[in-house]
């Protein structure tokens, strides 16, 4: 299998505990919890990490100082922020040799306290937003609006998105949302947000951790574990997040160049991927990615996902942990657990009923249209 990363493979992965809150946890008890636990899911010690990328939102905690409290000895340490660019470069490291055992860690909580607003990171402060109130429901909100004029998307349409990733979570013993089934009408019947983002469209706030480990191919021969190839990846940077207005004209394609990119790097088509983790903070961002990466054509994205497409037991299943509408959205971890989970789903280590049938090869995906950025990586069962 073609990868600019032969040599690599992922060989932990491991979430904390998710919650709405996490009142005793603190930010560096999550992530030493996620540390520990990506190490034990790959039978290593912290003796054998010598590359570390490990950042929190509210503490601002960094490699070095985590390193020293988890025993690891760097040779190596990242800077890019969790999620695919960070797993990115801890494959480019370890493929030109400058690390041999990489983790990657980061937890969120204690950023949410004025519950009775929206949560801080969803409200920019910047002098071009913050006067007129604008937050990114809204922002998202505006890009939806724009396709749906454009070429006619229909309601039911991004109500059906909604109800699918939501029910993946109801079925995910992990997920925060556990046990909450909910249907396309009961998402058409939540309160309004931002028009045409009802309630149940929106992903929700949480709080946790996780931590993934990359090592050697060689490396990875001896441990008991499936390991998952880093097939390809790219990013895709178009404008200061919720500083740049979200023109559809402009943005509206946002990641496209990235997914033709990590599809030339793997040697994959449309035909070879078998589901997605795409990112899900809206209920429209997933049907604007499967029109932006040509899963079908522009303007169809809407029929697409009907008929139960994109469910668990349909053709090509989305955010099958439950995503961030119903698995966890604790800040910026939830950009790490797209390819973690990703990983979890290629070795099918979900509960059955979320199980898919011997897949090969996944893509997930960071950002989307209202941000201004979407990465995509692919991932992959075997290890060439």
């Amino acid at each position: 299998m073609k990868t600019p990363y032969p040599d690599v493979a992922i060989v932990g992965a491991y979430n904390t505990v998710q919650a709405k809150q996490l009142p005793q946890w603190t930010e560096p008890s999550l992530v030493l919890d996620a540390i520990r636990g990506a190490l034990a899911d790959a039978g290593l010690t912290p003796d054998d990490v010598d590359g570390v990328n490990v950042s929190t939102w509210v503490s601002q905690l960094s490699s070095r100082t985590v390193a020293q409290w988890f025993g690891g000895r760097p040779a190596w340490t990242g800077t890019s922020h969790p999620g695919i660019e960070a797993v990115l470069e801890a494959a480019a490291a370890i493929q030109s040799g400058q690390a041999e055992t990489v983790v990657i860690a980061t937890a969120q909580c204690g950023a949410y306290t004025e519950r009775e607003s929206t949560v801080v990171w969803t409200r920019p402060e910047n002098e071009f937003v913050e006067c007129w109130g604008l937050y990114t429901a809204a922002e998202f909100a505006l890009m939806a609006q724009r396709h749906m004029h454009l070429y006619g998307t229909k309601r039911e349409a991004l109500s059906e998105v909604a109800s699918a990733i939501r029910m993946n979570g109801a079925k995910n013993p992990e997920a925060v949302h556990f046990g909450r089934e909910v249907s396309p009408r009961e998402v058409e019947a939540s309160r309004m947000v931002a028009d045409p983002f009802r309630l149940l469209d929106c992903c929700i706030t949480s709080e946790g951790g996780a931590a993934m480990v990359l090592t050697t191919k060689q490396r990875a021969k001896d441990l008991d574990v499936t390991p998952i190839q880093v097939l390809g990846g790219a990013l895709d940077r178009q404008g200061m997040s919720y500083v740049t207005a979200p023109l559809w004209h402009r943005y509206g394609w946002v990641g496209r160049r990235a997914f033709e990119l990590t599809c030339q790097q793997a040697g994959i088509t449309h035909k070879d991927i078998d589901f997605a983790e795409l990112y899900d903070p809206f209920s429209f961002e997933i049907i604007r990615q499967l029109e932006a990466f040509g899963f079908c054509k522009e303007g169809e994205g809407g029929d697409f996902v009907m008929d139960g497409r994109i469910r668990i037991d349909g053709e090509f299943p989305v955010a099958t942990n439950g995503g961030i509408m119903s698995y966890s959205h604790a800040g910026v971890v939830q950009l790490l657990q797209k390819p973690l989970n990703a990983v979890l789903q290629l070795q099918g280590r979900l509960v059955p009923e979320l199980t898919l049938h011997e897949p090969r090869i996944a893509i997930a995906t960071n950002g989307g249209s209202g941000a201004l950025f979407c990465d995509v990586m692919a991932l992959g069962k075997e290890v060439a």
